[in-house]
């Protein structure tokens, strides 16, 4: 019995796979701030496939786990442990780098550096901050920017309180995330059977043959290494040529320019989005070049018409990025509500299940979960009152406080949605929950403390390239089946949380002090002043609710209802509602091109070889994924060791 017992539990998650976990979760904490901001590298935190776990993945089982098979076969990380590591890695990547640490530390410091007389922002705005929102001391600030002098000492003492009234709203925020994708997960993965497409590459990389072997199947897949050396090769030129001129760079996009240059039509070849693409359903992959197309024609036709928007919001929900834009962003926008809303009303009888857990004694369904409904239901409602209460007294009013949360909320479900069955692994929202509130009911009605509220929320819902609610979503799925180490897996999701959270801005802040945040690329300057130059915009410049902003969010919304009616309606309907969805939103621009070459080759793959083909071909394209994540990986430490700087290889 002794030995049965210490078989599974070796089977299962060891404490030594926790902390191991902790070890290289801390290495992504420090380490993508510091390729981002010092070296200028490779972003492998910019998207919601989480490449810099997926990077540490393959080294684990590409060279730690056959080393450790040499020494000793019992000390072989079970299948159990490397999916709960990679878990703790996808979620300490989507928090240290661009999912928060990267935006919220400049949006931190932005209304006291770039204040000026020309802004007026010390008069105009600075009296409609908490004090206890931002670190109020100028000269740390000043520090931050400019670098401290030799000797000196890192003002600590000045980030403690906002940190902490921070860390307690992300602490909440991400509960609600946590919760509410262990209330979907039955739904979304046994009811309505999404592929969760990312998921199929860690879970590809652990997959054990028939007799266990420290070197894994996937390893000795040649499909997978020759996929995974397109990449690493054409990068890896393009990465040489950082180091040595006579070497040329290979250039992946080429611009089109339409209606007089109002509009740019892009085609760009991207290993990591094909061989994704080609894991996806083949009438989803469709629909998405499909309506991209569709919407490209759509923003000629406007533009020679004259039909064009001029609404100014920020920069997350785009309506400066061309003529036509902002009503994409609202189309988008309506078509997520009801995309929502109908997923929640497909899945009423699951929702109304997992409420009956709430007084349920026997009949209990949800041994399988993370956490029992009745602890999710419970987190989701606690965790929202902190956000609302936090929001509330930062300056927003109280009505407003919903309104918000509603449209953010939409906005996360939405793209989580499109990740797990779409696999765009950089989805992105058309309008962000700062611009869907401000557009809706008007600054007039939010006055100035409560439009500058909305826009810090930016530092959480802005940026979407990547964000907690995916990765995940894609982890409880990878995770399903271990539920008997259910608090193990917990405690070791809590542990990546506060690592990502306070590593990443530790690690920033010791960065900043040392190097002085004027030497970060331009992105940071951008992030650091957009609430505040919202807010100067609607404080000079008032406005009510935008009517026309309704009719094109009542547009998208629909289309998407007609799309989503024929869908279940039509045996030969082609279209899937998620190519709307992602039509009117920038990322396409850059994807789409490679997301119709695996539409073209599956379809070909398909029609010609049969399932069989696509099976032998499968672990070709997982292979591109993989590989481009390894090359981003292996240059950002080359270029750690040799000081290169701007070696970057794009990552969404």
């Amino acid at each position: 019995m002794d030995a049965s017992k210490k078989s599974a539990d070796r089977a299962g998650i060891s404490v030594r796979a926790i902390l191991v976990g902790v070890v290289l979760c801390g290495a992504i904490a420090v380490g993508l701030p510091y390729g981002e901001f010092v070296l200028n590298g490779t972003q492998l935190g910019l998207n919601s496939s989480t490449p810099a776990a997926f990077f540490l993945l393959f080294i684990l089982v590409a060279f730690v786990q056959p080393l450790l098979g040499l020494v000793r076969r019992d000390w072989l990380f079970s299948r159990a442990e490397l999916l709960s590591m990679a878990v703790m890695m996808m979620i300490t990547t989507a928090i240290a780098a661009r999912g928060f640490v990267s935006i919220a530390v400049p949006i931190l410091t932005g209304i006291f550096y770039f204040a000026s007389p020309e802004n007026n922002w010390q008069e105009l705005l600075l009296p409609h901050v908490p004090t206890w929102l931002i670190p109020y001391d100028a000269p740390a600030i000043r520090g931050f920017y400019e670098g401290l002098p030799a000797g000196a000492a890192i003002p600590w003492g000045v980030w403690l309180e906002p940190l902490l009234w921070w860390l307690l709203f992300m602490a909440a925020f991400y509960g609600v995330v946590v919760c509410s994708m262990v209330v979907l997960r039955r739904q979304w993965m046994d009811h309505e059977r999404l592929l969760y497409p990312l998921t199929q590459v860690p879970l590809g990389m652990v997959e054990d043959a028939a007799t266990p072997s420290p070197i894994k199947p996937f390893l000795k897949n040649p499909a997978m290494w020759l996929g995974l050396a397109v990449p690493f090769v054409l990068h890896g030129v393009n990465a040489l040529s950082h180091y040595y001129e006579f070497i040329g760079r290979l250039n992946f996009i080429y611009s089109l320019p339409l209606a007089q240059d109002a509009v740019r039509f892009y085609l760009r070849f991207d290993c990591m989005w094909m061989g994704l693409a080609y894991l996806v359903n083949a009438n989803i992959t469709f629909s998405l070049w499909f309506f991209y197309l569709l919407v490209k024609a759509e923003e000629v036709l406007f533009t020679r018409i004259g039909i064009l928007s001029t609404e100014n919001l920020d920069i997350f929900s785009h309506t400066f990025e061309g003529p036509t834009m902002g009503l994409l962003s609202h189309q988008t926008m309506g078509a997520m509500i009801v995309m929502v809303l109908w997923g929640l009303w497909t899945a009423r009888v699951h929702l109304w299940h997992v409420v009956q857990h709430l007084w349920r004694r026997e009949g209990r369904s949800d041994g399988e979960e993370l956490m029992s409904y009745r602890t999710a239901v419970f987190g989701i409602a606690l965790g929202l009152a902190v956000m609302a209460l936090w929001l509330w007294r930062s300056g927003l009013p109280l009505w407003a406080v919903g309104v918000y949360l509603f449209g953010a909320f939409v906005i996360f479900l939405a793209l989580t949605r499109m990740i797990v069955e779409a696999g765009l692994a950089a989805a992105v929202q058309g309008m962000s929950g700062c611009g869907f509130l401000i557009s809706s009911v008007g600054s007039s009605s939010l006055g100035v403390a409560g439009v500058l509220a909305t826009g810090m929320t930016l530092a959480w819902a802005g940026d979407l390239l990547v964000f907690m609610m995916a990765p995940c979503a894609n982890g409880i799925r990878m995770l399903h089946g271990l539920s008997r180490y259910k608090r193990r897996i917990l405690a070791m999701i809590g542990l990546a949380m506060a690592i990502g959270l306070v590593g990443g801005v530790c690690t920033i802040l010791v960065l900043s002090y040392h190097y002085g945040a004027n030497n970060y690329h331009g992105s940071w300057a951008w992030f650091a002043k957009e609430p505040f130059r919202v807010a100067q915009n609607f404080a000079l410049n008032p406005t009510g609710p935008n009517w026309a902003g309704w009719l094109w969010n009542g547009v998208g919304a629909g289309v998407m209802a007609l799309l989503i009616w024929a869908r279940h309606h039509l045996l030969w309907w082609p279209f899937h509602p998620l190519g709307y969805l992602a039509s009117g939103t920038w990322i396409l621009n850059s994807v789409w091109f490679s997301i119709f070459l695996a539409w073209l080759v599956k379809a070909l793959v398909l029609k010609y070889t049969g399932p069989n083909g696509y099976k032998a071909t499968r672990w070709f394209f997982i292979g591109m994924v993989l590989g481009q994540f390894v090359a981003g990986g292996f240059w950002m430490v080359v270029d750690g060791f040799t000081g290169m700087t701007g070696n970057r290889i794009r990552m969404f």
